[in-house]
């Protein structure tokens, strides 16, 4: 799968629902946004927004990358996303993370977990939600979360993948363990860690879908450890070898100028020769 990265940015002109309508008509998989509600510069809470481009678009899937557990209590978190993913049409990916940016949990008042915190609270969330999603009434007792003899209906009508953008040792056997999908960001992972990291979330034997999340600019200058750029088939070469690591699955955020023009030539000039580089090609 291929998707797309848009904006949250509320600026004066910004149209997610528009941008994720162009995704669509363009062939791409999915769109994808952040989940940083603190700041100055204006911008849409993600899952709000999120909901607006699934009622504007009808085959695209949506997908949180991922969101801040310690933003939101699991227990609504599953309730929201059974919602959603319902009134989508089954299109929701629920993508979470133990929490990246201390300064907004800070800013916001919700205390500042520590690591170790963040990874245990992530795995509970976890279990708090698949466990409202299939069992009639779930009790759960967790270092950081809990629920006691909640029940929740409806239950989602189909699976909802919950994909983990982890890096950490513990965190990467967490995703392997109990997760659909891994998104790491290049930013984070250069390639060669994203290799070694990969095997460990595959290590557990489980089928999970590994994302590779890429920050891309056609016609930019190539050498940017952080963006994949250069000239399309400068960008296509370097895909293609995030392909041969493993990662069959990429979500791509355009930077610089013109997004949505970045996005056409990448589904026009790049994605083409992308999939026919995936397996069984």
């Amino acid at each position: 799968m291929f998707g797309l990265g848009i904006s949250t940015s509320a600026a004066p002109g910004a149209d997610p629902a528009g941008d994720a309508r162009a995704a669509e008509e363009l062939g791409f998989d999915f769109v994808s946004a952040s989940d940083h509600p603190c700041g100055s510069a204006p911008s849409y809470e993600v899952w709000t927004m999120l909901t607006w481009v699934a009622a504007a678009t009808s085959r695209i899937k949506v997908a949180t990358r991922v969101l801040g557990v310690p933003y939101r209590s699991p227990a609504m978190v599953a309730k929201m996303a059974e919602s959603l993913h319902r009134l989508s049409g089954g299109r929701l990916i629920l993508g979470l993370g133990g929490g990246y940016s201390d300064e907004e949990f800070r800013a916001f008042g919700l205390g500042v977990p520590t690591a170790r915190e963040k990874v245990d609270g992530m795995v509970e969330a976890i279990h708090i939600i698949r466990g409202l999603w299939s069992e009639p009434r779930f009790t759960f007792e967790g270092t950081r979360y809990h629920t006691h003899d909640a029940a929740m209906e409806p239950k989602p009508a189909g699976p909802i993948p919950i994909w983990l953008g982890t890096y950490g040792k513990r965190a990467l056997e967490a995703t392997g363990r109990l997760a659909d999908g891994w998104i790491p960001s290049l930013g984070f992972a250069p390639p060669e860690q994203a290799a070694v990291m990969r095997e460990r979330v595959l290590s557990h034997g489980r089928a999970v879908e590994c994302v590779y999340n890429v920050s891309f600019r056609i016609g930019g200058r190539a050498g940017e450890e952080a963006v994949v750029a250069g000239s399309a088939q400068e960008v296509t070469d370097r895909l293609a070898g995030f392909i041969g690591l493993g990662f069959t699955s990429m979500n791509f955020t355009p930077v610089g100028p013109n997004p949505r023009e970045q996005a056409e030539r990448l589904a026009t000039d790049v994605l083409p020769l992308l999939r026919l580089a995936g397996p069984g090609s």
